[in-house]
């Protein structure tokens, strides 16, 4: 594994939280209703649960490593740059503690054991096992082994409170046949048995030859097996069952064009991305339409990620937005967003799942 994955792994969950959700967290400068109050430790106290300078300051050397690995300079304190990622990281930890505080009301709130388990599984995969390899990757990283496990925990309280939020999603027979309706072209595709034989990019001279061979009357088979770069074709006489819009677009155009007559070949078709083709239609063109029966499992998935996102935004909106109404959100003094997203959600209308 590189360290390149590793970091990947562990910015993970702050680099999605912020694009998605940077938006709908927010504060107030009301009073926390929770038990904590906010002390000259904390940049931010949630729901009565405090977020600490020193988490705070983690991330940011979370992302100081980040921008340093992508070749970028880390924004020097007191610029406009440093603001907005001042921001974008305490509405990640504002939502990391409403999502912790949600998932403990809820049951689903991931224990050290499961923290523990997904780490051991991250090491098998890309250290084989080895503490001394994920250590030494730590070590030239700059992470520690507390910072990775802190966000594996992010990570999976975000997963289990998506299964948790989105258990119900589950499309309609009807939902889905609007679906089909509304995209039949996506399941009418038509089809054209042929014989081709990759030659491959800058052998027009050896295309000549194959296609001159051919109208003497030589085995296109043989050819093919000779011949042909296509692993999928060569061994089965170069058989090829073309489906229009599926194939670089030279090599389609040239299947599909009216003047492709059955049985006749073609002469050799250059195409930029694997050079030259040389083609004979077995067949006229089909029309083959997958039913809506043989779509549906395929449909269902496709809309149940949807709805389940859908029904996933509208969750975290009501959640930030219900925090900011009861005030439940305090800042320390030069670390309030400015302006409060706390306005924007508390003036908006209301959203519901």
């Amino acid at each position: 594994m590189t360290d390149a994955t590793l970091m990947k792994i562990f910015l993970l969950v702050l680099v999605l939280s912020v694009a998605a959700f940077a938006a709908g967290c927010g504060g107030n400068s009301g009073s926390s209703t929770g038990s904590a109050s906010l002390s000259s430790d904390d940049v931010a106290v949630v729901g009565g649960e405090p977020v600490t300078k020193a988490t705070f300051q983690d991330v940011m050397h979370q992302e100081r490593i980040s921008l340093k690995s992508e070749g970028q300079t880390f924004p020097k304190p007191g610029t406009a740059d440093y603001t907005t990622l001042q921001n974008e990281v305490l509405a990640v930890l504002v939502q990391d503690a409403e999502f912790d505080q949600q998932a403990q009301k809820l049951g689903v709130l991931p224990t050290q054991k499961d923290v523990d388990n997904e780490l051991t599984q991250l090491k098998k995969q890309y250290f084989g096992g080895s503490e001394a390899k994920y250590k030494a990757s730590l070590k030239k990283q700059g992470y520690t082994d507390a910072e990775v496990q802190q966000q594996i925990k992010i990570q999976l309280t975000s997963q289990n409170l998506f299964n948790k939020v989105t258990a119900s999603v589950k499309p309609t027979d009807a939902e889905i046949s609007k679906y089909y309706q509304q995209h039949i072209s996506d399941y009418v595709v038509q089809q054209r048995p042929v014989e081709e034989i990759l030659v491959g990019k800058n052998k027009q001279a050896l295309a000549n030859q194959i296609y001159n061979q051919v109208l003497k009357g030589a085995s296109f088979a043989a050819l093919a097996k000779k011949y042909s770069q296509d692993p999928g074709s060569k061994d089965k006489g170069g058989k090829f069952t073309a489906k229009k819009g599926s194939d670089v677009a030279n090599f389609d155009s040239a299947v599909f064009a009216p003047s492709a007559k059955t049985g006749v070949l073609l002469k050799p078709v250059n195409t930029p991305e694997y050079g030259w083709f040389v083609i004979k239609p077995l067949g006229d063109t089909k029309t083959k339409t997958t039913s809506i029966k043989q779509a549906q499992n395929t449909i269902s998935a496709t809309l149940k990620q949807s709805d389940a996102n859908t029904a996933m935004d509208k969750w975290v909106n009501n959640l930030a937005k219900g925090f900011c109404t009861n005030k439940q959100i305090t800042y320390q003094a030069g670390y309030k967003p400015n302006p409060d997203p706390c306005a924007a959600l508390t003036t908006s209308t209301p959203t519901t799942t």
